[in-house]
């Protein structure tokens, strides 16, 4: 019943400033001013290829505002594209599963989905901005079973376990699985990943936060700009690769370069490689 990972909700203490970031980093463009009743938040929405990440500064009390004063600013809301709305509500409330609604979003709390705050939301067409492509992952750090997360998040949407690809890093300490919501066709999904390293960062992150949402993850046809945006502005990054001057692949940008937001960077398809279908990894310069 979710189509995509086609949003994630930051908090930042001054989105005019903040979007001059993710502009300068990702060519992310404004696309609308609002506010939202739910998050007590003026937000400034920003497309990012086919996708959206709504920056969300806030105004007076309320979840956004809780978010900033207990974490400070970064990744907020894990959100999802539905095509049928009033058939998702009710499944949810068949489940008995309380949900609020502002506008044309669904929200469903972070209790509701191990620690993940998520938001739903119509599906629109969208003109791609700047070099991303769009959002395909969020990740769901535990501390909880990954099982009991899949089978949470597997009733709650609808979701086929048949899709589904197993995980597991040594480097960063987890096990669990990604639950594909249409391969091959797509790469979207929510990443369920418990920790069993707790030395790892992710370790430590949940040694914190406890089950939570953790980072996210995108697609661009060629890395290397981006690395080049972020190395004009002194930003932190990591390769995915032993050499930062060749790395052609991958990276993750550090939380300080992007208002708090972990996120990774994939060269198109290059995402199947651990996704239970290596085959559909174009070679470097061959993407679709």
């Amino acid at each position: 019943m979710i189509e995509r990972v086609d949003r994630v909700q930051i908090v930042v203490r001054d989105r005019v400033a903040a979007a001059r970031v993710f502009n300068d980093v990702l060519g992310a463009e404004p696309v609308r001013e609002d506010e939202s009743r739910e998050l007590a938040a003026r937000r400034t929405v920003l497309a990012v290829g086919d996708s959206e990440i709504e920056l969300c500064e806030p105004a007076g009390t309320g979840r956004a505002g809780r978010h900033l004063d207990r974490w400070g600013e970064g990744l907020m809301t894990a959100g999802f594209s539905v095509r049928d709305v009033a058939a998702l509500q009710a499944r949810l409330t068949g489940l008995g599963v309380p949900f609020s609604v502002d506008g044309e979003q669904t929200y469903l709390d972070a209790a509701e989905c191990f620690g993940m705050p998520v938001v739903l939301t119509p599906v629109r067409p969208r003109r791609r901005a700047g070099p991303v492509r769009h959002l395909y992952e969020v990740t769901n750090t535990l501390v909880s079973d990954w099982r009991l997360a899949a089978a949470r998040f597997t009733a709650l949407f609808d979701l086929d376990p048949r899709r589904f690809s197993p995980i597991a890093s040594e480097r960063f300490g987890y096990a669990g699985t990604l639950t594909l919501f249409d391969p091959p066709g797509r790469l979207d999904r929510i990443e369920i990943s418990q920790v069993v390293k707790p030395d790892s960062a992710m370790g430590r992150w949940v040694a914190r936060r406890g089950d939570s949402l953790y980072m996210c993850y995108c697609e661009v046809d060629d890395v290397r700009p981006i690395i080049e945006r972020l190395d004009a502005r002194g930003a932190r990054w990591t390769p995915r690769g032993p050499d930062p001057a060749k790395e052609q692949d991958g990276l993750w940008v550090h939380p300080s370069a992007l208002a708090g937001l972990l996120l990774g960077i994939s060269r198109t398809t290059l995402g199947w490689e651990w996704s239970g279908r290596p085959g559909l990894v174009a070679p470097l310069g061959q993407e679709l």
